[in-house]
């Protein structure tokens, strides 16, 4: 997956395109590959980096929604619970299991969350990861070596699936391309073309990198930009009304050393009514998430002070070893794209929800917004369905049940801490005993290699340092003042595979530097937003 050839394959096309897809995080991705496996010609644009905003900031969980249980949407737990089985069996390098445990410190804690849990296990059938039981006291700790003991009852286990969430993405992206798609990051729609009596059918894209502007016939354009949904939907209609309801989550990452072991905390109800939890990822631990709503959607949201306190408070109650905000190596923050239908009351907010929203316009844009990430494929094929009779084009059935993701691979764990590379590991590993410098580290802090920089600039269509320490490793997010050390040191490796000069790596660096500052909690710093 090159840009380069990409760019050319946009160019020498001829005619219209059956579907260009606006949008390159989980659902514009998964949209692309439903369209592009089915033999639709496909285009899918994304104005920044694959997965730059929502899509790259989750609680790294691919779950059937225990919260969303507790709430009696039966529908959606199904729906997701079936989908976290299809995901895990297409791209078992990047999904794995995790077990649960809900700490029970009140008596009527274990049975009811124990019944819960027995029914999230019934929903979940035979794909189910794993079957939930009550835990003793002494088990609990034996899960959770560093859960609070005071007045701990014991606990319940249950387990659900977790991944890595940018690198979901660009698995996805080369997913498309392999199935006779184009994707291309930094390409922004700037305008959508319709016809003499009003009817969508192309849209105006710029390279985000020269500044050289295309216009592209489409039988059908589909608006999948998440938290950007309604910017697209207003160059169609510019009276259309706001249908995101923007909530912000945060998540803070500390030490392994908070929660050694396998095993993840889940607090179903904080104080607040908030859910918490704490969650080993890559060798951290990511605590999270808070609900906080917000004005509007941002690319690069930051966290809020009260946001902040929240989780390293709460962390504190549930942990032996209270973290402060020295302990923090990173945080991060996501805006979560909840809509409502376009065609709504005006002010009605009772159909917010996790479950996604299919509209088109009366000039025939087609939105896709809403939904989760486990949901993503099912998502897709609906939205397929419907566009292909839009565009008037050969139906033909969806084929991504059991279609892998690329990197696919029956025994990743063979690669040892290449394992998310799947069936690329061995490319990877190619690089560094051609050149055996290419296999150190940048910093001890990081598990990121030099080979790993040169993979992802040269087969994986990064184009700025942000793309290999914040996606296509997570660097960033496992320690974000290591990486801003080692970031002049990445821009040079990129830039003599980029072809650029000095001035680019300056460039870079500073860049980052900036964006590095919104991750990094520092006593002194200005950069936390205020809610006041």
């Amino acid at each position: 997956m090159q840009r380069d050839t990409g760019i050319r394959a946009l160019e020498d096309h001829d005619g219209a395109f059956d579907f260009i897809v606006i949008g390159g995080g989980a659902t514009g991705l998964g949209v692309a590959i439903e369209a592009a496996s089915r033999g639709y010609d496909t285009l899918l644009l994304e104005m920044h980096d694959f997965a730059k905003a929502t899509s790259s900031r989750s609680t790294k969980l691919v779950h059937g929604g225990v919260r969303y249980l507790q709430q009696g949407n039966i529908s959606l737990v199904l729906e997701a619970l079936k989908e976290r089985g299809l995901l895990q069996e297409n791209a078992p390098h990047l999904v794995t299991n995790l077990a649960f445990v809900v700490p029970n410190y009140d008596w009527w804690e274990g049975p009811f969350y124990g019944i819960g849990m027995k029914v999230y296990d019934m929903l979940a059938g035979r794909q189910n990861f794993g079957r939930s039981k009550h835990l003793t006291r002494e088990e609990t700790l034996k899960h959770l070596p560093t859960i609070e003991p005071k007045g701990l009852r014991g606990g319940v286990i249950y387990y659900d699936g977790q991944f890595d969430d940018a690198r979901l993405a660009v698995n996805m992206a080369q997913t498309v391309v392999e199935q006779g798609g184009i994707a291309l990051n930094y390409v922004k729609v700037t305008d959508l073309i319709k016809s003499d009596d009003g009817v969508i059918n192309g849209v105006v894209a710029v390279d985000q990198e020269n500044g050289k502007e295309y216009r592209l016939d489409s039988k059908v354009v589909i608006n999948a930009t998440g938290i950007f949904t309604d910017s697209i939907r207003r160059m169609d209609d510019p009276e259309a009304r706001d249908t995101l309801r923007p909530s912000q989550g945060v998540h803070i990452v500390l030490d392994k050393s908070f929660l050694p072991g396998d095993s993840a905390i889940m607090v179903p109800k904080t104080d607040d009514g908030r859910v918490l939890f704490a969650i080993p990822w890559l060798n951290r631990i990511v605590v999270g998430t808070t609900d906080t709503e917000i004005d509007g959607p941002s690319m690069e949201p930051v966290p809020m002070q009260e946001e902040l306190d929240f989780l390293i408070e709460h962390a504190g109650r549930y942990l032996v070893k209270d973290p402060t905000p020295d302990d923090v190596l990173s945080a991060f923050a996501g805006v979560r794209p909840l809509v409502t239908r376009p065609d709504a009351p005006a002010g009605d907010t009772s159909e917010i929800s996790r479950e996604h929203v299919l509209h088109i316009s009366n000039n025939g844009l087609v939105t896709i917004s809403g939904g989760k990430w486990t949901t993503y494929r099912k998502m897709a094929e609906d939205t397929i369905d419907q566009a292909a009779t839009l565009a008037d084009v050969e139906e033909r059935p969806s084929v991504t049940k059991h279609l892998h993701i690329h990197g696919w691979h029956e025994h990743p764990e063979q690669f040892g801490d290449l394992s998310q590379y799947g069936s690329d590991a061995p490319g990877v590993k190619g690089l560094m005993r051609d050149r055996p410098e290419l296999a150190e580290t940048f910093d001890d802090r990081l598990p990121i290699r030099k080979a790993m920089v040169i993979w992802g600039t040269r087969h994986e269509m990064a184009r700025q340092v942000e793309d290999i320490l914040a996606r296509r490793s997570r660097s960033l997010l496992l320690n974000a003042r290591a990486a801003l050390d080692i970031a002049p040191e990445v821009a040079k490796l990129m830039a003599q595979e980029l072809g650029e000069g000095d001035d680019w790596v300056e460039e870079q660096v500073q860049a980052f530097t900036e964006l590095a500052q919104n991750y990094m909690l520092a006593p002194e710093s200005t950069k936390v937003q205020s809610t006041t």
